[in-house]
C-alpha cells in the first residue's frame, strides 16, 4: 500500500473515531458545538485553550468531560490569589529514613497530568501565572534546579471569567501567545438551554465513555501534522497574519489606525495546525481557505492588542478581524 492510500484509510478512521468523541462530549456537554470543536481542536493540535467566559456556561464540565471521553489523566487548579507556584509544580520534602539519614523528596504538584484544567487563571498572581509558562512552552518544569518532564500528551485548558475584573491579574502577552485558541463561550440559544434544563434536573443524567487513550491522541496528533496543506492555503494564512500589523506595508487604513501591535509568527503556525483539525473535523482530507477564516478569531483575537484610541472609540477586535477576513475573501484571496 503507498504512503497516501495509507495515509488516507488513517484520516478516515481518525474522522469515525472524532465523531464518537462529538457524541460522547455532548451527552454531558449539551449544545455548543462551535466550543467543543474547538476544544477537540486545540487538542488534536497538541496546544493549549483558553475558554473564556461567564459563570455558569458549563466550561469546567466541558473540560471534565473531555478528559473521560480522550482518556487523560486530568487534574484541576481553581487559581486565586494566595496560590503560591509550589501549589502548581510541587516542591521537595525532608525526609527522615529509618536509619537516622535525611534526604529530599520531590512531590510533585497537580502540573504532573496529562490535562490541566487552570480554574479563573486570571485571579493567581503574576508569580503563579508564570508558573505555567515553562510548562506550557516546554512539557517541563524546573524545580530545585532539576529539569521534571511533564506527562504525555500535556494540554491546559484555562478559564477566565470575561466580566470579574477586580482583584484580576490580566494575563501578560507572552503567556496568551502559548494559548492555541481563544475559545469563546456564549450563551446557549434558547432550544438548547430547554435541552439543558430537561438533561440536567432530572433523576439521571447522560454520561461521557472513553473513545480515545493518550497513546492514541498522540498518533492522532502525529497523523495531524502530516496532512498536506495546500500552497493557495499557506499564502491565505500569510495574508491573513500580516494583515493585522499595522506597520506592514500595504496594510488597511483601519488596521493600520487601530492595531497598537499584531500577531507574530506563532499566529501563523496557530494557523496551519488549526486549518488541518478543522478539516479533520469537518471530514475532510485536506484544509481549505475557508478553513483559515473560519479559525482566525480563535486564533488570533488574544494575539494582537487595539489601540489606546481604538478601545476609548469602543472599537472591537472580534469585528476587526471579521471584517478584514471577509475582505479578504472578496478580494479573491480566499478564491
Amino acid at each position: 500500500m503507498s504512503e497516501p492510500d495509507d495515509l488516507l484509510i488513517q484520516i478516515e478512521a481518525l474522522e469515525a473515531k472524532l465523531q464518537l468523541a462529538r457524541e460522547s462530549i455532548t451527552r454531558r456537554f449539551i449544545g455548543q458545538e462551535r466550543v467543543v470543536d474547538l476544544t477537540l481542536a486545540t487538542l488534536l493540535c497538541g496546544g493549549h485553550g483558553l475558554l473564556v467566559g461567564l459563570p455558569g456556561l458549563g466550561k469546567t464540565r466541558l473540560v471534565e468531560t473531555l478528559s473521560t471521553v480522550m482518556g487523560l489523566d486530568g487534574k484541576r487548579v481553581q487559581f486565586t490569589p494566595d496560590l503560591m507556584p509550589a501549589d502548581i509544580l510541587g516542591s521537595e520534602v525532608l525526609d527522615t529514613n529509618a536509619d537516622g539519614s535525611r534526604a529530599f523528596r520531590f512531590l510533585p504538584g497537580p502540573v504532573f497530568c496529562q490535562l490541566l484544567m487552570a480554574d479563573e487563571i486570571n485571579r493567581a498572581s503574576p508569580r503563579t501565572q508564570s508558573a505555567l509558562l515553562q510548562a506550557m512552552q516546554e512539557r517541563q518544569v524546573t524545580v530545585a534546579g532539576a529539569d521534571r518532564p511533564l506527562g504525555l500528551p500535556f494540554h491546559v485548558l484555562a478559564t477566565q471569567n470575561p466580566i470579574e475584573q477586580e482583584g484580576t491579574y490580566p494575563l501578560p502577552e507572552a503567556q496568551l501567545d502559548r494559548f492555541l485558541f481563544q475559545i469563546d463561550v456564549p450563551y446557549p440559544t434558547r432550544d438548547t438551554e430547554r435541552e439543558i434544563l430537561l438533561t440536567t434536573t432530572g433523576i439521571e443524567e447522560g454520561s461521557a465513555h472513553q473513545v480515545f487513550s493518550a497513546p492514541e491522541l498522540i498518533a492522532a496528533q502525529e497523523l495531524l501534522r502530516r496532512m498536506p496543506v495546500g500552497e493557495s492555503v499557506v499564502e491565505v494564512i500569510l495574508d491573513l497574519v500580516r494583515a493585522f500589523r499595522p506597520e506592514e506595508p500595504g496594510v488597511s487604513d483601519r488596521v493600520a489606525q487601530t492595531v497598537a501591535w499584531g500577531p507574530g509568527p506563532r499566529a501563523a503556525q496557530a494557523l496551519m495546525l488549526a486549518v488541518r483539525a478543522r478539516a479533520l473535523l469537518h471530514s475532510r482530507l485536506a484544509p481549505n481557505a475557508e478553513d483559515v477564516l473560519d479559525m482566525a478569531l480563535p486564533v488570533l483575537s488574544h494575539r494582537m492588542q487595539l489601540s489606546f484610541a481604538a478601545r476609548a472609540r469602543g472599537d472591537s477586535l472580534s469585528d476587526l478581524i471579521a471584517q478584514t477576513a471577509a475582505d479578504l475573501a472578496q478580494n479573491g484571496i480566499a478564491a
